[in-house]
C-alpha cells in the first residue's frame, strides 16, 4: 500500500517562493476552500507532476512555473510502502528530478525517461491514467474510466490487479522472440550450408571412391591381360624351344661337313693344279720340237706318245675335277642348309631369349601393379583425408542441428510464454474472474447512492446498464449527475480493488469540485455517508466552492486565497 505523507510545492503555478505544503495522512477527511483562482487545485497538478512529471489539468509545462518569478519550482512529495520511506523531487529551472530511498538517492546514472519508467513501473505500479483512476475524481479536464478507450481501460484494470507485469514480460518477450525468430531463420540456412557441405563430400569420396574402384578395375584387367600374355609367351617359347631342338639335331655334323667340303675344295685345287700342269706341258710339246733346256730334239713319236698321255691323265684329272665339283656342290648345299638352320636356331634363341625378357617384364609389371592395387585397397590416402573432412563436416552439422534444435525449443518456450501473457491469456483469465467482484461493487455503490440499476462491464470492459424494466441504457444517456454517481462508483471500486489487491492500494483520495456539480442534495449526502464509510485508512481531500455548507461535514479545513498576485494557504480547522 502507498501511504502519501506529505507534499510541498514553490514558484508553482500563483504559488510564489515560499513553501506550501499539506500533510496528507493527517487527517480522514479534508476540505479545501478558496474562491476561484485561488489556486485551491493546485494540489492535483503539483502531485501529478512530481509523479508523473504532466499536471493533472491541461496546462503547458513551462506554465507551472509562477510567472512573477520565473524560476525556481520545486514540488516534492513524500510516501512510504511497507518499510520503505520514498521522497520525490522535480523541478523547473532548474530541471530537477530526484528519487530517494531511505534517504539514499536511487542510481541518477540512466537517463530521466528510464528512472520516470522505474518510479511508475517499480515503485508505484501506477502510470498516470491508473492514478487518476484511482486516487482522483475531477471535474476539470478529468476524463472518467467510462470515457476512456478501451486500451485505456485495460491499462487501468491491469494496474489495479498488478498484471501489467505481464505486459512488460511480453514486451521484453516479443523481442526475445524476434531475435530467437531470427536466430532461427539464421540457423535454419547454417544447417542447410552444412547438410549441403556433407552432401558434396560425401559425393565427393563417392566419386573418389568410383574412380578408385575404376583404376583397381583397370589394373586388375592389366594384370590378367599381362598373365595372358605370359601364357601366350610360355606357348611360343614351347614352340621355339621344339623348333630350336630339331635345328640343333641338324646341326651335329656341321663341323665335319664343313671338314669335307674344305677337304673336297683343296683336292679339287690339286686336281685343277695338275691339270694346269698337264696343259701346260701338252701345250709345250705341242710347241717345241727342241728341248729349250739342252737342245736336244724331240722325237715326233715321242710327243705323240707324251701327249697322248699327258691328255688321258689330263681327262683323268678332269673326270676327278668335275667328281670333286658335284661333291663340293652337294656339300656346299649341305653346309648352306646348314647354317640355314644355324642362323634359324640363332633366331630361335634370340626369340626365346626375347620371350624371357618379356616375360620377366610383365612379370615385374604385374608386381608394381600390384603393388599400386594394394594401395589402393588399403591406403587410399586421398580418401582418407576426404573421409576425414566428412566426419568433421557431419560433426559439425550435428552441432549446428543441435544448436538450432536449443533455439528452436527455447522459441518455442518463448511463443508459448508469449500466448500466455497475451491479452487473451493469463490477464484475460485473472480479469475474468474479478469481472464479477467489479460488477458487484459498482452495483453496491450506485444502490447507496440511491441510483438503481444494472450495470455490468464484460471481459472487454464494456458496459451494459439495464433499468428495473430490463431497459438498456449507455453512459452517454445518462444526465450529468447520474454520470457522477456512476463515476464515484467506478472510483471507489476501483479504490476497494487496490485495497483487496494490496497492490496499488493507498491512502490518498482526492475530490476535486464533485459536489460543485451535478449532485443534487441527496447525493450529496449519499456521497458523504460512501466516504465516511472509507474508514481510517483513508485520507480524503475534498476541493469544493461550497464551504459553507459542507465545513462542518471534514474533520480539516484548508483555505487558499491570493495575496498581492500570491497563493496562500491556512488552515481554518
Amino acid at each position: 500500500m502507498i501511504t502519501f505523507e506529505t507534499i510541498r510545492w514553490k514558484n508553482f503555478l500563483s504559488t510564489g517562493d515560499q513553501w506550501t505544503e499539506i500533510r496528507l495522512d493527517e487527517s480522514d477527511s479534508t476540505l479545501i476552500i478558496g474562491t476561484n483562482g485561488a489556486g485551491k487545485s493546485t494540489i492535483l497538478d503539483a502531485l501529478t507532476f512530481v509523479l508523473f512529471n504532466k499536471p493533472f489539468r491541461k496546462i503547458n509545462k513551462p506554465q507551472l512555473v509562477n510567472s512573477v518569478n520565473e524560476k525556481g519550482l520545486k514540488v516534492e512529495v513524500c510516501f512510504s510502502i511497507g518499510k520503505d520511506e520514498y521522497r520525490v523531487w522535480r523541478g523547473i529551472k532548474p530541471n530537477t528530478f530526484e528519487i530517494y530511498k531511505n534517504n539514499k538517492l536511487v542510481d541518477q546514472d540512466a537517463a530521466t525517461k528510464d528512472t520516470q519508467k522505474y518510479l511508475e513501473q517499480s515503485i508505484l505500479k501506477l502510470n498516470f491514467k491508473s492514478f487518476t483512476q484511482v486516487v482522483i475524481l475531477g471535474s476539470s479536464t478529468f476524463v472518467p474510466f467510462m470515457q476512456l478507450p478501451a486500451a485505456h481501460r485495460r491499462e487501468v484494470i491491469e494496474d489495479l490487479l498488478d498484471i501489467g507485469i505481464f505486459s512488460s514480460m511480453n514486451t521484453v518477450l516479443k523481442d526475445k522472440v524476434k531475435a530467437a525468430t531470427t536466430q532461427s531463420k539464421e540457423c535454419a540456412h547454417l544447417v542447410r550450408l552444412a547438410d549441403e557441405r556433407v552432401s558434396s563430400q560425401e559425393k565427393l569420396i563417392a566419386s573418389l571412391e568410383e574412380v578408385n574402384s575404376t583404376r583397381q578395375k583397370e589394373k586388375q584387367d592389366k594384370i590378367l591381360q599381362n598373365q595372358e600374355k605370359i601364357a601366350e609367351i610360355a606357348v611360343q617359347k614351347k614352340e621355339s624351344q621344339t623348333d630350336l631342338e630339331k635345328y640343333q639335331d641338324s646341326l651335329v655334323n656341321v663341323d665335319s661337313q664343313k671338314e669335307l667340303l674344305a677337304g673336297l675344295r683343296r683336292q679339287q685345287a690339286e686336281i685343277n693344279t695338275e691339270m694346269k700342269g698337264i696343259t701346260k706341258e701338252i701345250k709345250f710339246f705341242k710347241a717345241h720340237d727342241q728341248c729349250p733346256t739342252c737342245d736336244q730334239t724331240i722325237g715326233e713319236d715321242f710327243k705323240k706318245k707324251k701327249i697322248s698321255v699327258l691328255k688321258d691323265d689330263g681327262l683323268s684329272m678332269s673326270t676327278k675335277f668335275n667328281s670333286l665339283t658335284n661333291e663340293i656342290a652337294d656339300a656346299v648345299s649341305i653346309v648352306e642348309e646348314m647354317d640355314t638352320f644355324s642362323m634359324k636356331c640363332h633366331e630361335l634363341r634370340s626369340r626365346i631369349s626375347g620371350h624371357d625378357r618379356e616375360v620377366v617384364r610383365l612379370e615385374f609389371e604385374n608386381l608394381e601393379i600390384s603393388k599400386e592395387l594394394v594401395d589402393l585397397q588399403t591406403k587410399t590416402p586421398n580418401i582418407n583425408k576426404e573421409n576425414e573432412s566428412l566426419i568433421d563436416l557431419q560433426k559439425q552439422l550435428s552441432d549446428t542441428m543441435k544448436d538450432c534444435s536449443r533455439i528452436n525449443e527455447t522459441l518455442d518456450e518463448y511463443q508459448v510464454v508469449s500466448s500466455l501473457l497475451r491479452d487473451s491469456g493469463v490477464k484475460s483469465q485473472i480479469i475474468k474472474k474479478y469481472v464479477p467482484v467489479f460488477n458487484q461493487l459498482i452495483n453496491k455503490y450506485l444502490q447507496s447512492m440511491d441510483f438503481y440499476v444494472n450495470f455490468t462491464l464484460d471481459e472487454e470492459f464494456n458496459e451494459v446498464i439495464k433499468s428495473r424494466f430490463r431497459d438498456e441504457f449507455s453512459y452517454a444517456s445518462f444526465s450529468e449527475g447520474e454520470k457522477q454517481k456512476i463515476d464515484l462508483a467506478l472510483l471507489f471500486t476501483w479504490r476497494e480493488v487496490a485495497r483487496m489487491k494490496n497492490s496499488v492500494a493507498t491512502n490518498l483520495l482526492i475530490l476535486d469540485e464533485v459536489f460543485d456539480s451535478s449532485l443534487d442534495d441527496q447525493a450529496t449526502g449519499e456521497l458523504l455517508k460512501i466516504l465516511r464509510s472509507l474508514g481510517r485508512g483513508t485520507n480524503t481531500l475534498v476541493i469544493s466552492h461550497k464551504g459553507d455548507i459542507l465545513v462542518d461535514k471534514f474533520s480539516r479545513t484548508l483555505k487558499f486565497e491570493k495575496v498581492n498576485d500570491f497563493s496562500r494557504m491556512s488552515d481554518d480547522s
